[in-house]
């Protein structure tokens, strides 16, 4: 039986349902960034070591990011594939694709967990840490991955929340984490003086509330779409079909952290001052997403459900709601970050030459970002609409055919500039081709509904 939840993803009105998916979801990733952001704004103001302990926890970022994109198979694939078996009104399919994908978060976890601590300190030399850097990933790094599993579970599975109509709920989940981190945090840092292993063993307390509270929702009888034991039993379907639209969202996770390898390891040659450059740009990038993250997990399972149920019209409305809002806030977000990078820079550190390292790169770096909204609203609607194929090439196209070889290209020509204007020029380049590609495919995409299965292609 459709709840009152569910329901309205069928039946609201456009514009205020949108808004009403949306918001939870970008307020919850904005306290989620800001709790990351706190890491590492207390830690590059760790008396003496600042400087050096920011670099080594910025090494860390790329591996994190690896680990939890692991999640993104089964929330970026898995829930858009239950918001179109309950649009059909297919609640056994869908109950099989969470309880499915709950138990790859679990063998995520362990092969991630085992490959991390067993290569740790390789990959972190690979990833750009240098003498004095190291030991500071390593501290950071070893506690961290104690939380693994409660990242895999309280990110892959929030998006089902979502699915049931219910982003409230899954915001709720974000926030205990974000503000119990950003509270924790100054007590293990500085006052049991623990340093980055404090920051990290806040980040590990934080992520396991998370982590209850998802489960503690999906277990329980206010879930239209509960997570079932009798559902749990791997489907190779269910689960080759969870991969084969998760792989996008996986591969638009990963790519971070492969570029992260390849970006530090690039200006590790120029001197550690340019890789705590980098992971500053880097934050101030993650800020200028989050909406773009948040807007599209609000959106997606309205795309999603009303695909499933056949109706057209609502699928359009729902994209140029998305596109005109994700294009429009990102673009003035951009352009302030470009316009006072100083102002950015100021919140990590206090040290000047970082500053004016910053001060020049930010616009260098983030210059392709102004219209990155375009390319997230039209991505992110290929994934919604079970366009697998379409997806994995749009996901592969920013960062691995263009990102990676102009980082270790334009070296050569523009030294340690053009490690930062090789972000640029990809994000602009794959911007353009996607927002192309979409309205190309767009109305043929449409031309297919009908109030029937559909397949994922």
């Amino acid at each position: 039986m459709i709840n009152k939840y569910e329901e309205r993803l069928g039946t609201e009105r456009m514009l205020p349902l949108v808004f009403k998916m949306a918001l939870p979801a970008v307020a919850a990733q904005f306290v989620n960034l800001l709790y990351s952001m706190v890491d590492r704004i207390y830690i590059g103001h760790i008396p003496g070591i600042g400087t050096d302990a920011l670099a080594g926890v910025g090494v860390t970022t790329s591996l994190v990011i690896l680990i939890s994109s692991f999640s993104a198979i089964v929330g970026g694939g898995g829930a858009p594939l239950a918001a179109i078996a309950l649009g059909q009104g297919d609640r056994s399919r869908a109950g099989k694709i969470l309880g499915n994908g709950f138990i790859l978060l679990i063998l995520f976890t362990l092969f991630t967990s085992l490959i991390a601590y067993t290569f740790m300190e390789p990959i972190l030399l690979f990833t750009g840490a240098s003498e004095n850097t190291l030991e500071y990933a390593v501290n950071y790094l070893s506690i961290y991955l104690l939380g693994t599993i409660f990242v895999e579970i309280s990110t892959g599975l929030n998006s089902f929340i979502n699915v049931q109509g219910r982003p409230a709920i899954a915001m709720y989940s974000v926030l205990i984490g974000a503000l119990l981190n950003i509270v924790l945090d100054p007590i293990f840092i500085f006052w049991l003086d623990m340093g980055v292993k404090g920051a990290a063993l806040a980040t590990v307390l934080s992520q396991a509330c998370s982590a209850v509270w998802v489960l503690t929702f999906l277990f329980s009888r206010h879930a239209s779409l509960p997570l079932e034991k009798r559902y749990m039993a791997l489907n190779r379907e269910i689960i080759l079909s969870i991969f084969a639209l998760g792989v996008s969202p996986f591969i638009m996770a990963s790519t971070e952290s492969l570029v992260g390898f390849v970006l530090n390891s690039s200006l590790k040659d120029f001197g550690d001052i340019y890789v705590s450059a980098l992971t500053i740009l880097q934050s101030a990038m993650q800020f200028a997403s989050v909406p773009l993250t948040g807007f599209a997990q609000g959106f997606v399972p309205i795309v999603s459900y009303n695909y499933g149920h056949g109706d057209k019209q609502r699928v359009k409305d729902c994209f140029r709601v998305a596109l005109i809002t994700m294009f429009s806030f990102n673009l003035l977000l951009m352009l302030f970050m470009i316009l006072f990078p100083s102002t950015v820079a100021s919140a990590f550190t206090s040290d000047e030459r970082l500053i004016e390292t910053v001060r020049w790169a930010m616009p260098v770096f983030l210059g392709g970002m102004t219209i990155f909204g375009l390319q997230r609203a039209c991505q992110n609607m290929f994934v919604a609409l079970g366009q697998a194929k379409i997806s994995i090439f749009i996901a592969l196209l920013r960062k691995a055919i263009l990102l990676i070889p102009l980082a270790l290209i334009l070296p050569h020509f523009m030294g340690v500039a053009g490690v930062y204007a090789a972000e640029a020029i990809s994000d602009a380049t794959a911007a353009i081709c996607c927002t192309l590609l979409f309205f190309w495919q767009f109305p043929k995409i449409l031309g297919k509904i009908q109030r029937s299965t559909l397949h994922i292609s």
